[in-house]
């Protein structure tokens, strides 16, 4: 039997038991309430672990190890983003929201900054819902789109096909269970995926040492050998540009503040105080293993496959454990990561549904004191959003849906950062001045991604050389200067204009050292839109009068 079927035939068992987990946990929702924040009962190892599950998922498993293997000692400082901003929330907001979110009896995020600033809290309900259900809706999309691809990518599965499977492994028990099934499961993927971020520089450590054929017998020895760019921490970059990727790196530390709703919604679920101090304490502990795990496969990585033995860097993972684990392990662990990142679209399906039937739907229906009434709307409502979520998976222009989803880190993460913090740390903060904030904080971030001011792409002469020197034919090479000094505002529109200049297979060959060599300049939305959104706050609490 084949690696490939082990994997198969593992993912096919996990995932069986997953939904039947989902589904029976399911059982145990009687009201809307319990569908949307699982009652306000959840206990603090539980909260803990679906939180992490549902904020790293296929970042921790592909998206740094990746991150690490193509840059080596630079992603530190997204680690240390990352890690402080996680570090800070469970330390600072997480027992805050808490305690707020039970003396208000709020079910949704949204629900706790309106009733907090009560004078404006319809319109705050509207905006607040509003921009969170449009964007994670996409977001939702987007988790359907990257299923498929995985799936196509794993077994061959058509992404057609694959985004279809997806979506059948994960709607019902979200459907079925709300909330209170997708933190239970959540569980299950937080334990897989610890599991894996330690087990794999360990045995890592011990394969390197075993086998004296790989790129390099050591961690350190391997960026040493794959030069300069990957033993320095700014990727080689000197002066003013070196700043820009410091900044860069750390600025994903606002995105955690408390502004991440589906992050948030986990604290406010937790049952009591005490759970609470036993939940923050798991989250920081599993945190910091899971980031330094993350960082060191992908250096590991560079140690067996050398800096260019992967056409796609964010299968490093996957990778480096088919050749360090014996199969039958190897697809335990492979299959946690894919089942993590397939299933990411739980919460977020669940976050947009409870944002929409609950602050929207449930007003205009009156349905407020109808139990019953009010779980059956929930569960219909959020039954047309996972349909037409896919929907719209398979007919819009896959750029498009990436685009608007990043948007999600700064647009939502770094201004619902500042509306919170401000929420819980300063009394002058009021609701007209949340609005302001709100609308700022959307408007700016829009505005600076689509003028490709967050990263643009340029080839240059210096691209060109590199590029040549990268192994590239000069004839293929010859080909960027149509390009030259064009400046492309997304990675995905770069890469769509060289398919453009390549057939397939010379795309498939030569595209990862163009975009490795290629120009990339811009300034991180993540931490301009947070200081654009705290400006306009603090600002707006002095000159707009609160309203009585």
């Amino acid at each position: 039997m084949d690696t490939q079927t082990q994997i198969l035939i593992v993912m096919i068992a996990y995932l069986s038991l997953l939904i039947l987990w989902g589904l029976y946990q399911g059982r145990k929702v009687k009201t809307d309430s319990d569908y949307a924040i699982a009652g306000r009962k959840l206990p603090g190892w539980v909260a803990a672990l679906s939180e992490r599950a549902t904020g790293e998922s296929s970042w921790a498993l592909l998206g740094l190890p990746g991150a690490a293997y193509a840059t080596g000692l630079t992603e530190i400082w997204t680690a240390i983003g990352c890690a402080g901003g996680i570090l800070t929330a469970w330390i600072t907001i997480s027992w805050r929201l808490r305690d707020a979110s039970e003396k208000y009896e709020v079910n949704t995020f949204t629900e706790f900054i309106a009733k907090k600033h009560g004078e404006v809290g319809r319109w705050i309900r509207i905006v607040g819902s509003f921009t969170i259900v449009f964007f994670f809706f996409f977001y939702v999309g987007a988790q359907f789109l990257g299923g498929g691809k995985t799936l196509e990518s794993m077994f061959g599965v058509e992404t057609k096909w694959g985004m279809l499977i997806t979506a059948v492994i994960i709607i019902p028990y979200t459907i079925y269970g709300g909330f209170r099934s997708v933190v239970y499961t959540d569980v299950i993927q937080a334990i897989v995926m610890i599991t894996a971020l330690i087990l794999g520089p360990i045995v890592g450590i011990i394969y390197l040492a075993n086998h004296p054929e790989v790129f390099a017998q050591s961690v350190p020895q391997a960026l040493d050998k794959a030069g300069t760019a990957y033993t320095s921490l700014t990727g080689g970059a000197t002066g003013f540009m070196a700043g820009v990727v410091l900044v860069g790196g750390l600025s994903w530390f606002f995105g955690y503040l408390g502004g991440q709703p589906q992050l948030s919604m986990r604290f406010m679920a937790i049952s009591d105080e005490r759970q609470a101090k036993k939940a923050r304490n798991i989250g920081i502990i599993w945190t910091i293993i899971a980031y330094i795990g993350a960082l060191f496969i992908g250096w590991l990585g560079i140690a067996i496959f050398g800096p260019d033995g992967l056409q796609d860097q964010e299968m490093v993972m996957p990778e480096v454990f088919l050749k360090i684990f014996p199969p039958a392990i190897a697809a335990v662990l492979i299959t946690g990561a894919i089942a993590a990142m397939i299933s990411t679209a739980d919460s977020l399906l669940i976050l947009s549904s409870s944002e929409l039937s609950e602050n929207l739907l449930k007003p205009a229906l009156k349905t407020q004191n109808k139990a019953k009434l009010a779980l059956k709307h929930s569960r219909i409502t959020t039954a047309l959003l996972a349909v037409i979520a896919l929907l719209l998976a398979y007919i819009s222009p896959s750029d498009m849906i990436y685009t608007i989803v990043g948007y999600v880190w700064a647009g939502i993460g770094s201004t619902f950062s500042v509306v919170i913090l401000l929420t819980l740390f300063w009394k002058r903060y009021h609701g007209r001045a949340v609005l302001v904030t709100i609308i700022t904080g959307l408007i700016f971030t829009i505005i600076w991604f689509s003028s490709g001011m967050e990263k643009h792409y340029r080839v240059t002469e210096d691209t060109i050389t590199a590029v040549e020197a990268d192994k590239v034919p000069s004839e293929a090479s010859s080909r960027l200067s149509v390009i030259l000094d064009e400046r492309f505002s997304s990675e995905n529109r770069f890469k769509k204009e060289l398919k453009t200049l390549y057939k397939q297979n010379e795309y498939e060959e030569y595209s990862g050292a163009i975009i490795r060599n290629a120009s990339v300049t811009g300034v991180s939305a993540r931490f301009l839109t947070f200081v654009v959104a705290l400006f306009v706050a603090v600002l707006s609490s002095y000159l707009i009068p609160k309203k009585e």
